[in-house]
């Protein structure tokens, strides 16, 4: 579930998953906790943080001023990623590929969770070896770092580049809701009207 920051109210933050260990002590077992939070404004800055503490809100809360100290800027088209991406954490890969509109985000909780605060709302995924859950969002998070627009590619190449086919499908789904739009928005004409109460009379 996702949280609000009190004074950012754009940022949200949500919580990957929280450990637990424990040091064995002449007195017992002396516990310790760990966070793993994703922090994002669902409108292309995203950032993952992780933080220890004796309690679990300290944890959380240490997690997240890491998160907002790694905020990066995500470049979207449309909802969904300018390009297909593999990007790799470790021992964790991950594929990103761009989706038509209406698709949704297809992937676990981990690569979920980065991806819908990034602001991402149409993508394919695809993990493959260890699906360790810091691994595997660390991988997310650098794979939308290495994201570059047409523009940055076609400035650092020198060449003019033709509409992709992401940017066809983006179009093609946008001018597809414009339609349906419009269909809901005509009056039904084959709708008979009401009759009016007393108005057939018995033979």
């Amino acid at each position: 579930m996702a949280e609000f920051f009190p004074d950012a109210e754009s940022m949200e933050s949500t919580t990957v998953r929280v450990y637990r260990t424990a040091a064995v002590v002449k007195g017992g077992r002396r516990f310790s906790f760990a966070a793993l939070v994703v922090v994002g404004d669902r409108n292309g800055r995203v950032g993952i943080g992780y933080g220890k503490a004796p309690g679990v809100p300290a944890a959380i809360e240490k997690a997240q001023k890491n998160a907002r100290k790694e905020l990066i800027q995500v470049p979207l088209l449309g909802g969904t990623l300018p390009h297909a991406v593999d990007a790799r954490f470790g021992a964790s890969r991950i594929r990103l590929v761009p989706a038509a509109p209406g698709t949704g985000v297809k992937a676990g909780a981990t690569a979920r969770a980065v991806l819908e605060l990034a602001g991402v709302r149409d993508c394919l995924s695809k993990a493959f070896g260890s699906t360790n859950q810091k691994n595997l969002a660390r991988a997310v998070y650098e794979g939308l770092k290495s994201l570059r627009t047409k523009q940055q590619v076609a400035q650092l190449r020198g060449v003019e580049i033709e509409r992709t086919e992401i940017e066809q499908r983006v179009e093609a789904g946008k001018r597809g809701r414009d339609a349906q739009a419009e269909i809901d928005a005509e009056p039904d004409s084959d709708a008979q009207p009401a009759a009016e109460p007393g108005a057939g009379g018995s033979n």
